[in-house]
């Protein structure tokens, strides 16, 4: 019956805000039950399915747990920090500053407890993350508090993408969402709004998985099932995305692939690489157009 509401409630929300995702919904950054539990906030947008941020909610103290359920995210930042630095510098050497990302405003998508947030934080950039799990979004501010130097360069909200718009448009140097495409049900919608709220010339980077046997076999029978990296159950097969199917919605967005890179997990060294192929987990980087310097 629950769903059953859920989902009437969503269509009244696609059929009477046409205009993609700029919309605000009833409650803004609000909460709702999930499967009768309180606690998880997820705002009436339709780009998050309830029954992913729930799996979230339930992992939410294990975040800075470095050995932990999240031990393979914290190992990501190996490659994706400098991967979200090096794109936003535009290919030049990153600065011999200890702050290369100074003046940078990112947007974390999905942050979670702040993994991807911090270290980004602690190169320079002004960082906002935002999560639909309530756990997870005070997880992530106990954690930053504990750093004074973190003050003026990272905040927290609870919420969806879409409830930045359109209050923050075109607000973002960078916008990330690193392992979070892959919970995602409509990504179209997603990946607008995402892009809605990068400024002209900036960028919008991803990682994610393959929808591919490939990455049936490793991220879910191999990774959940047989090594237990993750928790059994975490990803859904159907929600995955192909290289090809990420760069037509980015580029129905108005955004140009600028770079995409495979990356390789090795469970007995903890230890991330990247690698030509993309058939289980890749990155993407993608820049909007400047339409005000091409006059269109």
């Amino acid at each position: 019956m629950w769903r059953l509401q859920f989902t009437t409630l969503v269509r009244f929300k696609m059929v009477n805000h046409r205009s993609g995702c700029r919309f605000r919904c009833l409650s803004g950054i609000g909460t709702l039950d999930i499967e009768g539990s309180a606690g998880s906030a997820y705002a009436a947008g339709h780009t998050l399915d309830p029954t992913e941020v729930a799996k979230f909610r339930v992992l939410s103290r294990q975040w800075w747990n470095e050995r932990g359920k999240f031990a393979a995210l914290h190992r990501l930042n190996d490659l994706r920090v400098p991967f979200v630095r090096d794109g936003l510098l535009l290919g030049k050497p990153a600065p011999h500053s200890a702050f290369p990302l100074q003046c940078q405003k990112i947007l974390d998508v999905g942050c979670g407890g702040g993994l991807l947030s911090e270290a980004l934080a602690r190169l320079g950039a002004s960082v906002t993350g935002v999560d639909p799990v309530r756990e997870s979004i005070g997880v992530a501010k106990t954690h930053a508090a504990q750093d004074p130097a973190l003050k003026d360069k990272l905040k927290y909200l609870c919420g969806a993408v879409e409830d930045l718009l359109p209050e923050q448009s075109e607000t973002f140097d960078g916008v990330v969402a690193s392992e979070v495409l892959e919970h995602v049900v409509q990504k179209q919608a997603f990946l607008d709004c995402c892009g809605s709220l990068v400024k002209p010339g900036g960028s919008i980077f991803v990682t994610t998985l393959n929808r591919s046997s490939a990455a049936f076999t490793l991220a879910i029978v191999a990774a959940e099932r047989l090594l237990r990296i993750v928790p059994t159950g975490t990803h859904d097969w159907n929600l995955f995305i192909t290289p090809k199917e990420l760069c037509d919605f980015l580029e129905k967005g108005g955004l140009e692939v600028q770079e995409l890179r495979g990356m390789l997990y090795n469970p007995a060294s903890c230890i991330w690489s990247w690698i030509a192929s993309t058939d289980v987990n890749y990155a993407l980087q993608a820049i909007k157009h400047n339409l005000k310097s091409t006059g269109v």
